[in-house]
């Protein structure tokens, strides 16, 4: 019996991922062009686009909770709903932790690595909802302070790829220091996997003998400016601010301290 389950998980993944990627073509060739047509300003466009994603999404997370090829709880989401101009930032242990965030936002920008930006397939759909590409640190920077300037939130993963399981996470400073120029508060989200599923060291397919359960934690923000203030410079207040940020993303590794 535990190795049907098993076998029909991996049946149920590979449906679901194959679901994924035709919702991806029907939002390339068939919405995103309809969007383009019916709004001409840039701004409303890319926000059309974002809902179109985060409907896509939604429906995505529930078919892969319906099939049994995951489970999942979302806590405490309204908080993100209700947040504005400010980062939302999370740990990254699994391929659709993204998925799973943005699932509850109608407004999300996001970095975008200049992987995806290559990618034939997800080239026409991060462009559309007005990604931000991850390269250029000054023009990085003042995209980012126009899009919050906006109103909008931005999600930024800063261990900046998946986290490899029994090795110890480290933060990039790249969210630190967006967070300390653009003087924004940031939302924390904490993400537990159990067992460990779509690491990026596993295949799709190499599921685990029992169902993977997906814990999204909204958690409080962080303010930004005691570490401005306690701080003679930019650079050392990002500095502290990562610190503060590794305690509160990975509160596993102060326990093993």
């Amino acid at each position: 019996m535990l190795e049907f389950n098993r076998y029909w998980r991996i049946a149920a993944t590979g449906f679901c991922f194959f679901i994924f990627g035709l919702g991806g073509l029907t939002l390339s060739f068939i919405i995103i062009p309809l969007i383009a047509l019916f709004s001409s300003q840039t701004d409303r466009r890319e926000y059309k686009v974002q809902k179109s994603i985060q409907n896509s999404f939604n429906i995505f997370c529930k078919l892969m909770k319906l099939t049994g090829a995951i489970d999942y709880k979302i806590t405490n989401a309204e908080l993100l709903k209700q947040d504005k101009s400010c980062l939302i930032i999370a740990n990254h242990p699994s391929l659709i932790d993204y998925v799973l965030i943005a699932s509850q936002l109608h407004q999300c920008d996001c970095l975008v690595k200049s992987a995806i930006w290559a990618n034939p397939f997800m080239k026409r759909i991060v462009q559309a909802a007005g990604y931000i590409p991850n390269e250029t640190p000054d023009d990085l920077l003042n995209v980012c302070e126009e899009r919050m300037s906006r109103g909008n939130v931005l999600l930024i993963f800063p261990e900046g790829t998946r986290t490899t399981p029994g090795v110890k996470p480290k933060l990039q400073r790249g969210a630190a220091q967006i967070a300390i120029r653009t003087q924004r508060d940031l939302r924390i989200v904490h993400i537990t996997v159990s067992p460990s599923f779509l690491t990026k060291e596993q295949k799709w397919y190499q599921v685990p003998k029992t169902k993977p359960f997906f814990h999204v934690e909204i958690k409080g923000k962080v303010a930004v400016t005691p570490f401005i203030e306690g701080a003679d410079n930019p650079t050392t207040a990002a500095r502290r601010l990562n610190r503060h940020l590794a305690e509160v993303i990975f509160p596993q590794n102060n326990n093993q301290k």
